[in-house]
């Protein structure tokens, strides 16, 4: 009888929650974008081809920055691009822009209303930088000031958490890369997409429970990543702050062992991201290493090896390249930090002290 109430209780809270049904959206979504979008990337990626381009400035802030981190990656393997992430106070604040000769200039925000962000590009525009919004508002500040723009074609975006445009700035930049790199393989795999993001919502129930079970009594902890999926860690991070209050920090599981490893004792909550690639065995060693310390993760991985490690695995599509995985791998992540949040008895749809628009200066 018990269960039975809970279960009702649940199923109740999971059909109000906007959060909820933005994160089931995202494969609608990348696909739409995918297939709507194409042929306007390719005019972008036309249109900065012979610019002598060879450096991404990138201007972002929340979920947005940690897209911007995904394309330090990305543009870096792919494109063999410079990317640095913007410092907007040295243009608001200082009135000090760093030259910018040589780069493409980019804006990435859901809103495309941040002044800061705005000032950014209208200054890389100013110096004869090609530049570019990546927003989900058609027609906002951000739009105005830049060269070319990217809408996501999300929809709106109830919630105040983002998901949906967050997944769909990850692939912006994947289909820009693509497209300057004119590869034929990478544009098969890009198309898969929203089946890999499909097959991170159809992850069963119980396994995001459970590894919320694990985590509800932490106050504190790491999110681990390497590599493509850095990006991840910042995000998944940044989403347990904001929905759960749960003080957890993003390391590259590289860094992680240049000192900040002596955190890890019994109970110590970590979450690590490992899917397989380049990076895999290394954060795989590290995942060995905080469990003999004590360590109980919640691991998100497509390695069986890495799954057995964790006190609650959640699997991941194993066939997923590399490069995409973060615009799956968040997924669960997402999903993570929803049932974290109602775990510790809060209202993920009402994060406190936020607003969905946030004007930086």
């Amino acid at each position: 009888m018990l269960v039975g109430r809970g279960k009702k209780r649940q199923e109740h809270v999971v059909s109000e929650s906007v959060l909820q049904s933005e994160i089931a959206e995202q494969p609608e979504v990348i696909a739409r974008l995918l297939r709507e979008g194409a042929a306007g990337v390719e005019a972008i990626a036309a249109g900065i081809r012979g610019r002598g381009v060879h450096h991404v400035v990138m201007a972002a802030r929340g979920s947005s920055d940690n897209a911007a981190r995904y394309a330090q990656y990305l543009f870096g393997a792919h494109n063999r691009f410079t990317v640095t992430l913007a410092t907007p106070s040295l243009f608001t604040r200082y009135q000090a822009p760093p030259q910018m000769s040589g780069a493409l200039v980019v804006g990435v925000s859901q809103s495309g209303e941040s002044p800061d962000l705005v000032a950014v590009v209208e200054e890389g525009r100013r110096q004869g930088c090609p530049t570019l919004a990546i927003t989900n508002v058609a027609g906002s500040p951000l739009t105005r000031v830049a060269d070319h723009t990217i809408v996501l074609l999300a929809g709106q975006e109830r919630s105040i958490a983002a998901t949906k445009t967050y997944t769909a700035q990850l692939t912006a930049l994947a289909m820009l890369s693509t497209a300057l790199a004119g590869d034929a393989a990478w544009q098969r795999e890009l198309q898969r997409a929203p089946e890999f993001v499909a097959a991170a919502l159809a992850i069963e129930d119980a396994a995001i429970v459970a590894a919320a079970e694990t985590l509800k009594s932490a106050g504190h902890g790491v999110v681990l990543g390497r590599g493509f999926n850095f990006a991840t860690a910042f995000e998944i991070a940044l989403k347990a702050k904001e929905l759960a209050y749960v003080a957890v920090e993003p390391y590259s599981s590289a860094d992680f062992q240049h000192g900040p490893i002596a955190l890890i004792d019994t109970g110590f909550a970590a979450i690590v991201v490992n899917v397989t690639g380049a990076v895999s065995a290394e954060v795989e060693d590290l995942l060995r290493a905080i469990v003999a310390r004590g360590a109980r993760p919640v691991v998100l991985s497509n390695q069986r090896a890495s799954l057995a490690m964790a006190a609650s695995p959640i699997p991941l599509a194993e066939d997923m390249p590399e490069w995409l995985s973060p615009i799956a791998a968040i997924v669960p992540g997402q999903r993570l930090a929803f049932e974290l949040s109602r775990a510790r008895g809060f209202d993920p749809d009402r994060p406190r002290g936020l607003q969905k628009v946030t004007k930086t200066t």
